[in-house]
């Protein structure tokens, strides 16, 4: 159906263009009967305001702000780059994009950061811990009037407008098949290190993972979880510490970054290749790792696509349009050794 126009509302009101701008707008010098009358109009035409046409008038910009861990995450920091990326042709759309680094493990640090860059931007996308305090940060956003978008971590409870990233407990589900599969009729441990479980994402992809290796190997145990708060040295303490609780680990599953340090572990222990190891993300380390048979499946999300999907989301927001949901949809891919692009 072809979008109806202002003048098309004016039009079947009987009135001037400039009239039924003043109307529906809010302004005054409208008469209570003519502004009801073109409302009527607007209402029976299914009308809605081409806020992005109306922003190009008013030489309005749109601001975003990307808020992202601080640290040495490998994957966060392909993120960033993805986000410089994206920003220069958002620039083409009438919209801005920063990106701002925190500490994204400290709830209270991050719901004071987001209060404090709150007045400077009309959307953003926050890879967030699933706090109370985050998630009262982010209410405060949108009561603000701000669009909020959470990106590769999901804060369901708050407010927010959209999430942008993996179906993370079916990605943990495919992470625990992919290693069931992998250590076969062996006996043994499994060991998992995640970052933080207080990130949605790192627990969903927990749980997941439970739920499809009691499925697909019950003879495998589980050990206790440890974390690795996404730093490459506390995964290797971590990684050691079940190498010399669980002599018997066959598999290793690391949730979150750090796994260079998890293969650290694995080699001065000589139990790299023989221990099962999948984790998620592609990058330049889990490739090298993939091809050298250290790692043996990497369950990855495309961060080129998150963050363009994240300026996407939040640009249709501030024009108030509507979303392609099969677009914006962030798939879960599989690599080997075999695949890899």
């Amino acid at each position: 159906m072809t979008r109806r126009t202002l003048e098309d509302v004016a039009r079947a009101a009987g009135v001037s263009l400039a009239t039924a701008d003043r109307a529906l707008n809010g302004r005054a010098g409208v008469r209570e009967q003519t502004r009801r009358k073109i409302e009527n109009a607007a209402q029976r035409l299914c009308y809605r305001p081409d806020r992005a046409a109306a922003a190009l008038a008013r030489g309005q910009r749109w601001r975003f702000c990307f808020v992202l861990p601080a640290g040495d995450n490998v994957f966060m920091n392909q993120l960033a780059e993805a986000v410089r990326e994206t920003a220069a042709w958002m620039a083409e759309e009438r919209a801005d994009i920063e990106l701002v680094h925190v500490d994204v493990f400290d709830g209270p640090v991050l719901a004071r950061e987001l209060a404090r860059l709150g007045p400077r931007y009309d959307g953003f996308a926050i890879v967030a811990l699933d706090h109370p305090a985050v998630r009262e940060a982010i209410d405060a956003l949108v009561a603000d009037g701000r669009y909020v978008v959470t990106l590769v971590s999901d804060v369901p409870t708050s407010r927010r407008h959209h999430y942008v990233g993996l179906a993370n407990f079916a990605a943990g589900r495919t992470a625990g098949t992919l290693l069931g599969r992998f250590v076969g009729a062996r006996l043994g441990t499994v060991g998992v290190i995640a970052g933080s479980l207080a990130l949605r994402d790192h627990a969903e992809r927990l749980a997941g993972f439970v739920q499809a290796l009691s499925e697909v190997a019950p003879h495998l145990d589980v050990a206790a979880t440890r974390e690795g708060r996404d730093d490459r040295e506390r995964t290797q303490e971590a990684t050691e510490d079940l190498l010399g609780a669980h002599p018997g680990l066959v598999g290793l599953y690391v949730i979150g970054a750090g796994k260079r340090g998890a293969v650290a572990a694995l080699e001065i222990a000589r139990r790299a290749g023989d221990i099962i190891f999948v984790a998620h993300e592609l990058t330049p380390d889990t490739r090298r790792f993939l091809l050298s048979g250290t790692m043996a499946a990497v369950v990855n999300q495309d961060a080129g696509h998150e963050a363009r999907s994240a300026a996407r989301v939040l640009l249709a927001y501030c024009e108030d349009r509507a979303i392609n949901a099969a677009q914006e949809r962030i798939r879960i891919d599989v690599f080997v050794k075999d695949n890899l692009p």
